[in-house]
């Protein structure tokens, strides 16, 4: 099993960015799918989540930010608006057979987003 993330980068404040997060050796629609992140000196956080076709959001990122995922390519995406510093982190995809959780099964390596002008 892999999950490669990809798509982060530099953005200005207020900009916008798409992460994506390709899957091999499973099959996404048939798991909980999630979006985390980790900022320096800070824990991992969750971000976003899909399970059981529900998607979830922490308060941080509601209206900014939206989970999906592409069935027939088997990549899940995070497209991220009006981003803000406070969002620089890596960003991490996981999944897992049940629940989206801290511990999920499966994680991408992540990809570094950064907010700066």
């Amino acid at each position: 099993v892999q999950l490669q993330a990809s798509g982060g980068g530099l953005v200005q404040p207020g900009g916008s960015l798409r992460l994506s997060c390709a899957a091999s050796g499973l099959t996404l629609v048939e798991y909980a799918i999630g979006w985390f992140r980790q900022a320096p000196g800070k824990e991992r956080e969750a971000v976003a989540c899909i399970r059981y076709g529900t998607t979830h959001y922490a308060d941080f990122v509601k209206g900014r930010f939206t989970i999906s995922r592409d069935n027939a390519k088997n990549v899940m995406y995070l497209q991220m608006n009006s981003l803000n510093v406070e969002d620089t982190a890596v960003y991490y995809c996981a999944a897992d057979p049940d629940f989206c959780s801290g511990v999920m099964n499966y994680w991408g390596k992540g990809t570094q987003v950064t907010v700066s002008s």
